[in-house]
């Protein structure tokens, strides 16, 4: 089992190497027959007893209450959850704090990676929860909601360790005074948290995106709110649950770890984060609100990913068809509710140069949406891609798309026979012109894929530039053959603050972003202004206090 195996302290030691090399490795196995042949069965079951039931997390609460959780495969959850205050989470948390700080670097890793050791166990639980909350297809949510999800929070541990233990330990400081006595003080350097921290789960990828901030501020000695979308609920109850067990059992104040939910019509989240003891914001989601948290949370680190506008840069190829075989994956995968997928395709009206020749627009233009359509044409295959739609607002967003431009592709229903009431539809492909700029430079969140006509390859770099400006941007991905092709791309998107990756044709897609090696946002531009995971991501979790002490004259 997943849980088992080497010791906590050799899979630190084996994170540390890994985001010093920053090569491939993974402790959390993404293949479901690494869990045992009855894992799966056994977490649908388990997640199966938790509907229609009062979800105690064993924190302290004033009953159970209803929240807006849904889900797009259209089952009933009916899940109600603990009842509470935003005084009383905070009053608890400052109250679990003393103790909490004042463990170890080194325990706190320990106790962080006890709790991954659990969730790895119940990755089919996990699975089923992320599934029928968020809308991802069933492969996605094990492996996004499960391993992906923990190799990112494990990720964050290992920062946060490697960054705390920067400092010796207590030592002795001489400076020497020619032909007086040196002088001599004793130094000693510890840790102090930054106060309170608290997460706001985002409703499409709750653990992914919610763990690397949840385990950077446990690692460094803060306690931790976590305040789920108000549809997307479970996945984090669930973790908020196996995490309070492991505190416990490991001989800690449980409400280290606590949840708080949004009750329809009563929103927490504004009141939570001003409160003054909260001294750490992590927050994934619309643009709107992360702004308004980098605004008025003055009082306290903020930490946002938000919307972002991505594109492909079509300069030159010399494999064009496993071009359009790359793209078809990468701007359909999870209906394009993923922050990394694609949104724009730059197109220049002259075509661009292949192995074969020129390829004209038109040539371009027809294999790319042929492409689309022969991978969606098959509704069993459609369905383990696009998964659901999460909310009516993407839906509305495809026929407002459809009116802005030449459509290539109607989007159009997508039936499941194992969940008819599924909310699954193609992505509608429109052509819009490059002088439509309030068209495509917004982000249009879901399946809508914009075909930018361009007047020429440089047309092309400098929009996508302006866009990942203007509007901010996670990815790009940008097919070119020629050096100084490729050198002009690059110097874009570091213009941009965004980052670029080349020539994809195979089975890697742009949308992936690897623990322990790729940045998650550079927090270079709009998009967000923190990146997973890098140092500044946990350094600002914990601040350092001297201690000098002039040693004791012997007598």
């Amino acid at each position: 089992m997943p849980g088992s195996g080497p010791t906590h302290g050799e899979t630190l030691s084996r994170a540390l190497q890994a985001i010093d090399e920053r090569t491939f490795w993974s402790a959390y196995p993404e293949h479901a027959k690494a869990y045992g042949e009855e894992a799966p069965v056994e977490g649908e079951e388990a997640f199966k007893a938790h509907l229609g039931t009062e979800f105690d997390t064993g924190q302290a609460n004033d009953g159970f209450v209803a929240v807006e959780e849904s889900s797009p495969y259209g089952l009933d959850l009916n899940i109600s959850y603990p009842k509470t205050t935003v005084d009383r989470v905070i009053a608890d948390a400052g109250s679990a704090m003393d103790s909490w700080r004042r463990t170890t670097p080194t325990e706190r890793a320990d106790v962080c990676l006890e709790i991954l050791s659990r969730l790895a166990d119940r990755s089919f639980e996990m699975a089923q929860a992320v599934m029928h909350t968020t809308g991802q297809a069933p492969t996605m949510a094990f492996q996004a909601g499960g391993p992906h999800a923990l190799d990112r929070a494990l990720e964050a541990v290992a920062y946060a360790y490697r960054e705390q233990n920067q400092l010796p330990g207590p030592t002795t400081w001489e400076k020497p005074q020619g032909s007086r006595p040196p002088l001599v003080i004793d130094k000693e350097w510890l840790i102090k948290p930054r106060g309170i921290a608290v997460t706001i789960g985002v409703s499409t990828f709750p653990t992914w995106n919610g763990y690397p901030g949840i385990f950077a501020s446990l690692a460094t000695g803060n306690p931790v709110i976590i305040k789920p979308h108000q549809a997307t609920v479970l996945p984090l109850a669930l973790f908020t649950r196996i995490a309070r067990a492991a505190l416990a059992e490991m001989g800690h104040d449980p409400n280290v770890i606590q949840m708080i939910v949004d009750t329809p019509g009563n929103f927490v989240a504004k009141d939570l984060v001003m409160r003054p003891e909260v001294g750490i914001v992590d927050y994934t989601g619309g643009s709107a609100f992360g702004d308004w948290l980098e605004t008025n949370v003055t009082h306290a680190e903020v930490y946002t990913e938000k919307a972002g506008v991505n594109s492909v840069i079509l300069d030159s190829a010399d494999d064009l068809k496993g071009v359009f075989r790359n793209l078809s994956v990468s701007m359909t995968m999870y209906s394009g509710q993923m922050c990394t997928t694609p949104q724009n395709l730059f197109v220049p009206a002259e075509g661009i140069p292949t192995a074969d020749g020129i390829a004209t627009y038109d040539d371009i233009v027809a294999g790319f949406v042929g492409a689309i359509d022969g991978l969606l044409g098959d509704e069993a295959r459609a369905v383990s891609i696009l998964g659901a739609i999460k909310g009516a607002d993407t839906a509305a967003r495809i026929d407002a798309a459809e009116g802005s431009g030449t459509v290539l592709s109607h989007s159009r229903t997508v039936t499941s026979d194992e969940f008819p009431d599924a909310n699954i539809r193609t992505p509608a492909i429109v052509e819009v012109d490059a002088a439509d700029k309030d068209t495509y430079m917004s982000e249009m969140f879901g399946p809508v894929i914009f075909v930018v006509k361009t007047g020429s390859r440089q047309e092309s770099i400098d929009l996508a530039r302006e866009a990942a400006i203007r509007s901010g941007a996670i990815t790009w991905l940008a097919y070119a053959t020629e050096p100084d092709a490729i050198a002009t791309i690059i110097d874009a998107a570091v213009d941009g603050g965004v980052s670029v990756a080349f020539n994809l044709t195979g089975g890697l897609f742009v949308n992936q972003s690897a623990a322990y090696s790729d940045f998650h946002v550079t927090g270079a531009n709009a998009a967000g202004n923190a990146s997973l995971t890098d140092p500044a991501f946990v350094t600002g979790r914990f601040h350092v206090i001297g201690v000098r002490m002039e040693p004791a004259v012997a007598s």
